[in-house]
């Protein structure tokens, strides 16, 4: 199983971005899907959770910026990123369980957000 995580960028403060993770490999059942972020000198942060019928989670910090969406028939979650601050540069990481007792992360897509 591998996912592959795409979106990141730089971005003037106040923009937006959209972060993809796909998941690939031998999937029985693609079961919870989420984004983590780690800043430089910080621990990792989780984001926002995803069910696989669509129940969202989300962090404070993030909350009413940020919405995570998923395409199940594209094995894909989507993490729509809005009104960026430069405290939200990091490095973001997808995660997926999948078939019901493994956990996979993404190798990370850097999001840099300048004032």
């Amino acid at each position: 199983v591998q996912l592959q995580a795409s979106g990141g960028g730089s971005v003037q403060a106040g923009g937006s971005l959209r972060l993809s993770c796909t998941v690939s490999g031998n999937i029985s059942s693609l079961n919870n899907m989420a984004w983590y972020r780690q800043a430089p000198g910080k621990e990792r942060e989780l984001l926002a959770t995803i069910s696989s019928g669509g129940n969202t989670v989300y962090a404070a910090s993030v909350k009413g910026r940020f919405t995570i969406t998923r395409d199940n028939t594209k094995n894909t979650a989507y993490l729509r990123m809005n009104s960026l601050t430069p405290e939200d540069t990091a490095l973001y990481y997808c995660y997926a369980g999948v078939n019901w007792s493994e956990d996979y992360w993404g190798q990370g897509t850097l999001v840099t957000v300048s004032s």
